[in-house]
């Protein structure tokens, strides 16, 4: 296994993301990367936060158009993440911090596509009557993308290759 990932992470392109002096190479994937979690995060909570109660004022239905942007965020990690995990393989991918990071991705992913399909696309929503199970949702959802952020920036400094 160590052999296929080391010929992953020796190839051209993961050599050049890796070692390149070039700021397209390394620092703008990890700054496009950081940039598609902020879209991710930001919209998520926003939602969430209104869920549990917070700005009242602010209607619900509304913001499912804002949930675009969580996807194009998701997107832009994938693609980046992939790059990110592909010019370091053998350290990221024997490293249980990082399966940990994907457990996470999949259920927070899991979360807000529920909260899209049953809270901000529910016609129901716009009268203020939220689904029993709306509260929990949110607050799993803000707890779950705090886990990918944390653990995603863990990966730097635990386990095999990290600074630590």
């Amino acid at each position: 296994m160590i052999h296929f990932l080391m010929t992953i992470q020796q190839s051209a392109f993961c050599q050049w993301v890796h070692s390149s002096p070039s700021l397209l190479a390394y620092p703008t994937i990890l700054l496009l990367h950081v940039f598609g979690m902020g879209m991710v995060v930001s919209v998520c909570a926003g939602v969430d936060l209104r869920i549990l109660g917070f700005a009242p004022a602010v209607p619900i239905a509304p913001m499912a158009k804002f949930i675009r942007f969580v996807w194009i965020g998701f997107w832009m990690n994938a693609v980046t993440g992939t790059i990110l995990v592909a010019a370091d393989a053998v350290n990221k991918l024997t490293n249980l911090d990082f399966y940990i990071k994907m457990l996470l991705v999949l259920l927070a992913v899991i979360c807000t596509r529920t909260i899209e399909k049953r809270i901000l696309r529910d016609p129901s929503a716009s009268d203020g009557a939220l689904p029993a199970n709306a509260k929990v949702l949110a607050f799993a959802s803000l707890i779950l993308w705090l886990g990918v952020m944390t653990s995603g920036r863990l990966l730097a400094y635990v386990g095999p290759g990290s600074g630590a």
